[in-house]
């Protein structure tokens, strides 16, 4: 057992850095499936009332993880049996609330209320316990407990209603979630910078394991010459987003959180990763759904939604990447400024010509971009990977 640099609850370690817990990433396995969820969810609404609630609900759900990845960064969850079951007693609730999902804004939006209010109230009770010998962390999360119980009241709330005034909830509700955080501030948090990061990159590996699921559902229904090209694609694409994250930006974004001390490295973790990794996922999902679709009409144009679905997604997953790099660095990647708004350009390209050629010209796209960026940042690229 070690302690972290910055104070805080013995972790468990090996060598010199904490790893995600094997505990954490069967906790993930209920958001797997919640994304599934939301990607049916969105298949079953291609409309643009239905793309905002699915927005909505992805938006929903991240919250709940997000605030697991901080709860399992400064408790060792794992090693404390009661902890350990009320881990499992939120994977309850979040499973229930992600079966609620297709129906959360009809007759299951109270379930899915409650559903969430009973992972949240875990969450900071299990955190103010398991904190209780450092006094800081513990006043910090019943800071913000108010925002993180009154969240779900109001989506409750929301389930007896509909129309305007259910939206409405929604969008409250999303904002006192989010906006708590934010106004009442992270300080006397404490952050494990390589967990954390490794956290959330699993994560979009998971995110990204949606795509190719999508991938191989669309390819088996299709005969095999055309299947063979549009997995291939999709695998490509799939790939090339893999590469995006994986190659630069989580590293150079790991280093800055790490050289963070104290309240800045709180911050820089809330904003950099429980807030603006959510369009990451999202463009993700989004993409998903567009190769779905994609490959349920190979040889036709996309609708309106699935072209903004696919070439919107990948554009949304770029602008994560940049508005992370911002926040991080105060600079943006300009070839990743440059390739998102030809991805937008792509949109009304995508319901005119055949739905396999929007595919391809965006793997292509998103390839030559990682061609790209490994070709000019090799020295970089290389003083990452040596630290």
């Amino acid at each position: 057992m070690d302690v972290s640099d910055q104070g805080g609850v013995p972790r468990a370690r090996i060598g010199d850095e904490q790893r995600v817990t094997t505990l954490e990433l069967f906790f993930d396995l209920v958001f797997v499936f919640a994304l599934t969820q939301v990607t049916g969810f969105l298949s079953n609404h291609l409309t643009w009332v239905g793309m905002l609630q699915a927005a909505a609900l992805l938006t929903a759900l991240w919250g709940p993880w997000a605030g697991y990845s901080w709860l399992t960064n400064a408790v060792p969850a794992e090693d404390v049996i009661p902890a350990r079951l009320v881990i499992f007693t939120a994977m309850a609730a979040m499973f229930v609330g992600s079966l609620a999902v297709p129906g959360a804004f009809g007759h299951y939006g109270v379930l899915f209320g409650l559903a969430y209010l009973v992972v949240q109230t875990l969450q900071v009770l299990l955190y103010a316990l398991a904190t209780g010998d450092t006094p800081e962390q513990r006043m910090a999360i019943l800071r913000l407990a108010p925002g993180f119980v009154g969240a779900p009241a109001l989506l409750i709330v929301a389930g007896f209603l509909d129309g305007y005034a259910q939206g409405a909830l929604w969008a409250g509700a999303l904002a006192v979630g989010y906006g708590v955080a934010y106004v009442r501030g992270v300080s006397a948090f404490r952050i494990h910078a390589g967990h954390f990061a490794e956290r959330h990159g699993l994560i979009i590996i998971i995110a990204l394991g949606e795509s190719i699921v999508a991938i191989g559902v669309g390819a088996s229904r299709l005969e095999i010459g055309a299947g063979v090209v549009a997995a291939v694609l999709g695998i490509a694409l799939a790939a090339a987003l893999w590469w995006a994250y994986f190659d630069l930006v989580m590293l150079s974004a790991e280093r800055r959180l790490s050289a963070a001390r104290g309240e800045e490295r709180a911050r820089l973790a809330r904003d950099t990763y429980t807030y603006l990794h959510l369009p990451t996922v999202a463009g993700i999902i989004f993409a998903a759904l567009g190769i779905e679709q994609t490959l349920a009409h190979v040889g036709e144009p996309l609708g309106t939604i699935p072209a903004i679905a696919l070439c919107g997604g990948v554009a949304l997953y770029l602008l994560g990447h940049n508005a992370f790099r911002l926040r991080d660095e105060g600079s943006v990647s300009v070839p990743r400024l440059v390739v998102m708004v030809v991805c937008l350009a792509l949109i009304p390209v995508g319901v005119s010509v055949s739905s396999i050629l929007t595919l391809a010209v965006l793997t292509v796209l998103l390839c030559g971009l990682a061609a790209f960026e490994t070709a000019t940042s090799r020295e970089f690229r290389r003083e990452l990977r040596a630290r």
